[in-house]
This record gives structure tokens, sequence and C-alpha cells, in this order.
């Protein structure tokens, strides 16, 4: 076989691995073995996403969730050959494809819920240099760099078997590794979740980002603000959230 005819065979291989109920098995490969090889990766795909979703599985139902499953099999063009990778294409696919099958609209949002602690279970993120006790009003404070600042239209916490939401709730939720390399969720506000995304890039000192936060919601009293911001700023060093101040 040349080089040509085994990229074609290749192709063909492929597309029927993919969907092998429409297109033709590669002439020359005997059915039989055809029939394991192709029900061996499915199911390999299929058990990533069920470790990696059992919400959304539960939640769905096997029958849905199966047929889903086959969807993002056939149709969604993988960019990465990771299987570590293969639960955030299935976020990306819940987002981004064409599904044409009925779909709750809380289940993007879910799926990504899910997917956050794998990623942030496996994120190599050494903590930068901090001094733990540092004062965080005078100083730059120095964000966990595990920490996963999310805002959902859905209250994707809360999603499960016995609670599908028909109407959208917004919900902040901060997810990150603690000390113990344990994984942590937390419920947050709007006014946290914005008061942790001007610090992210390390450019502002504690006392500033409050004040930035004040002059935001156009605080009568900024310097009362900034006493609260201060309690809320070591209130999530205790939760390691904040490791400390720079250095």
């Amino acid at each position: 076989m040349n080089a040509p005819d085994f990229q074609t065979f290749q192709r063909a291989f492929g597309r029927h691995v993919r969907d092998p109920h429409r297109a033709p098995r590669p002439a020359g490969v005997p059915a039989r073995r055809m029939a394991v090889y192709n029900e061996l990766l499915f199911n390999n795909i299929c058990g990533f996403l069920d470790s990696c979703f059992p919400v959304c599985r539960a939640t769905l139902g096997e029958s849905l969730w199966r047929r889903l499953n086959r969807g993002f099999y056939r149709d969604w063009p993988s960019h990465t050959p990771w299987f570590r990778e293969i639960p955030r294409e299935f976020v990306r696919y819940l987002s981004e494809a064409a599904i044409t099958q009925p779909l709750p609209a809380w289940l993007p949002e879910l799926a990504h819920y899910e997917w956050v602690e794998l990623a942030v279970d496996i994120m190599d993120a050494p903590a930068p240099a901090h001094d733990p006790n540092g004062d965080l009003l005078i100083a730059h404070p120095v964000l966990n760099p595990t920490l996963m600042n999310l805002s959902y239209a859905w209250p994707v916490q809360r999603i499960g078997p016995d609670y599908r939401p028909r109407k959208p709730l917004a919900t902040q939720l901060l997810v990150y590794r603690d000390a113990q390399d344990e994984i942590r969720f937390v419920a947050s506000t709007p006014v946290t979740a914005r008061l942790l995304a001007i610090l992210a890039d390390g450019a502002l000192s504690g006392r500033a980002a409050c004040l930035r936060i004040a002059q935001e919601l156009q605080h009568p009293a900024p310097e009362t603000l900034v006493i609260q911001g201060h309690a809320m700023l070591d209130q999530l060093r205790e939760q390691g959230i904040i490791l400390g101040a720079q250095t």
C-alpha cells in the first residue's frame, strides 16, 4: 500500500470509527474486528466523560447522555491528542457546536462547572513569592494561582436530578486548590468577584482596589468601603484565596 492509498485508508477508517452507522467499513477490515475496535474507542471516550461529568449524566438520564456522547465523538474535531483534555473539548462542544437534539439551556454551564474541578486539580501553578502575613491594604495582594473566579447565568452548584431550574439566576463561585491540595468551592458575590478580578494582575494595592470598587459603585463613603474591603481581604486570606502580600 503506497502513501496516498494508506492516507485514503486512514481517512476511511477514521470516518467509520466516528460514525459506524453511516460511514462504510474500510475494505479489507473484518467486520467483527472492526466492531470490537469501534466499541473500545467509544467506551474509552465515554469513560472520560462519565468520570468528569457525573451530575450532567445523572440529570440528563442515561439515554440522552449517551446520545450526546455519541454526537461529540462523531462530530467534534478535537484539537488535542491528550486524554485529560477530552473533558475540556466536551465543554467546548456543548458551548460552540450546532447540536440538533434539544438540551437544557443550563447544560453548557453545568458541564463547565464540573470540568473546573478537574482543571484546578491538574493545574501546574506554583505559588509566587509572597509574605503570608503582609498588610493586604498597603501592599499588593497575591492571589492563589489556581483560583478560578467564575460567573454563571445559572445556579450550577444546585443543579441535579432533583433540581432543574427554569429561570436563570446569576451565580458567582470561586474554585481553587488549597495548601493541602484539596479543591475548594466557595460561593461569592458580584463585589467580591470584581475585587478579585481587579487584583488579578497584581498592579494595585488592596486599598487602591477597594477605592476603585467604591468609584465604580459610586459609593458615598469610599473610606467606609475600604474598611469593609480590608475585612474581606483578610477573610479571603484565611480561606486560602489570597496567599499574602507581594514581597
